[in-house]
């Protein structure tokens, strides 16, 4: 294998890592997305710390929708329409608009298919519409966009418990 190829499966090896330490199911700093949503009610889902503010079922969603466009860019492909009609931030304030258990299946689903096609350009089974730095950033960006929420939604469940 050239030392161009060695490095390249290396970043891609390495960006499904940075993926599970965004989302699950672990992180040495503390809950992960998936932990997060782990313990939380349909309850505790949708109670808002503050008029204005979003739940976390709402960030939840909205995370989903930005994870599936950050696949359509990495894989080129326009993505399938949303489970819901808008984009980037949903109004969920009850179960009605959508169940806690849709939420975190849809997440999870949205998450799995980005991590699914990383693994797959790593292994040749599929290609990205990008350079290897641009869907390295891509990578990074998502994750650190799942900890930034995940931080936020384990601050709610404190604040709710207050």
């Amino acid at each position: 294998m050239s030392k161009q190829n060695t490095s390249t499966a290396t970043n891609h090896l390495s960006e499904s890592r940075v993926l599970r330490e965004g989302y699950g199911p672990g992180a040495w700093h503390g809950a992960d997305m998936k932990a997060a949503l782990g313990d939380v009610t349909a309850a505790t889902a949708y109670w808002r710390p503050a008029a204005g503010r979003h739940n976390i079922a709402e960030i939840a969603v909205h995370h989903a929708y930005i994870v599936r466009g950050v696949r359509a860019r990495v894989s080129g492909h326009e993505p399938k329409p949303f489970v819901l009609e808008g984009d980037d931030w949903f109004s969920l304030d009850s179960d009605r608009a959508m169940s806690w258990k849709r939420v975190q299946t849809i997440v999870a689903q949205e998450h799995d298919r980005l991590a699914d096609l990383i693994e797959a350009i790593d292994t040749g089974a599929a290609t990205s519409a990008l350079p290897d730095a641009e869907r390295a950033e891509l990578v990074l960006g998502i994750t650190s966009h799942a900890v930034y929420h995940a931080g936020q939604i384990q601050l709610i469940k404190r604040l709710q418990e207050a």
